[in-house]
């Protein structure tokens, strides 16, 4: 199947993929409220997934092989997915779902000030401004009502931020192991991560506490594995640039879905704020989308000089 042979199933899977993200945000606070922490439910969820990608494998043949060069950025890739997890779904024990969403939802302006120094690109006045408007929206969101706001949830949710940037940096240089290795391997090394972390905190308990809450609990994991499952679906029909744009649906989806599930309310300025951030990283995508031509002209441009020389030279 090429990229482009279904580019309308790739866009309907990455809006599905966006809102089952956003759903498991919300279920996965309901579930703290009855006392599963999210570092459980990471480990839980992890063993489903093992199962899961263990059948795909060998129904499809596939390998589990990874690239010998890649096995300590995979490693990397495997700690940063756990700590990912284990923070985010951690932060809506103390805060509301919908303001952990837009303080999450900060990755990819992260990753826009830390690109100049990982992948050498110059940081332009555009970028600048995206990256100012993020900021003004995280402190509208946040600053209404900061004294009613834990600090743990706010850290958590950043810190679960800072990771996701990370996560992205590391995935884009694994590209030599497949796609069904990869997920075996980053989920296997997520699992003993998660474990330690669990048992630091306190938070190790056994399957029964899901039983706690068990809708929810159903609801987080598969809202999950489910979400995973369509995002891979989606990056073989369409452009990452094009599936990005659309999960910038995901905060959004959270927000709408805690307000009908959860009757959580945001003062006028959290909503404005909200919006200020989705608008950045809309555009932070269109202008990633339109970056590589002016990349490619201005190689063509440089090389040309040389190109000309060349010609004269074969035609004395």
């Amino acid at each position: 199947m090429t990229r482009s042979s279904s580019p309308a199933a790739g866009l309907l899977f990455a809006l599905a993929s966006a809102s089952l993200y956003g759903f498991n945000i919300v279920y996965a606070r309901m579930a703290s409220f009855a006392g599963a922490s999210g570092s459980a439910i990471v480990v839980y969820r992890v063993f489903l997934m093992l199962v899961l990608v263990g059948i795909v494998a060998a129904a499809a043949r596939s390998s589990l092989a990874m690239a010998r060069e890649e096995r300590g950025k995979l490693l990397l890739l495997g700690i940063s997915s756990a700590l990912q997890g284990i923070c985010y779904l951690s932060s809506v024990a103390f805060i509301p779902v919908t303001v952990a969403a837009v303080v999450f939802y900060t990755y990819p302006i992260i990753i826009v000030l830390a690109s100049p120094f990982v992948e050498k690109t110059p940081l332009t006045p555009a970028l600048v401004g995206i990256v100012a408007v993020a900021t003004l929206g995280v402190c509208l969101v946040v600053g209404p009502a900061f004294s009613d706001l834990d600090w743990r949830g706010l850290a958590l949710a950043f810190g679960a931020s800072v990771i996701t940037a990370i996560q992205f940096f590391t995935a884009a240089r694994c590209p030599k192991t497949g796609v069904v290795a990869k997920v075996f391997w980053v989920q296997l090394i997520i699992l003993p991560t998660a474990i330690v972390i669990s048992l630091a905190a306190g938070q190790l308990a056994p399957p029964s506490i899901l039983a706690l809450a068990p809708f929810a609990v159903a609801m987080t994991i598969a809202g999950y594995i489910g979400g995973f499952v369509l995002q891979f679906l989606a990056l073989g029909r369409i452009t990452a640039v094009a599936a990005g744009i659309i999960f910038c649906a995901e905060p959004v989806v959270a927000a709408l879905s805690s307000a009908i599930i959860l009757n959580e309310t945001l003062a006028p300025l959290q909503i404005a704020g909200g919006a200020l951030v989705l608008a950045a990283i809309m555009a932070n995508v269109l202008l990633e989308q339109r970056r590589p031509k002016g990349a490619l002209a201005h190689r063509t441009q440089k090389r040309a000089p040389v190109l000309r020389e060349k010609m004269r030279e074969t035609e004395t």
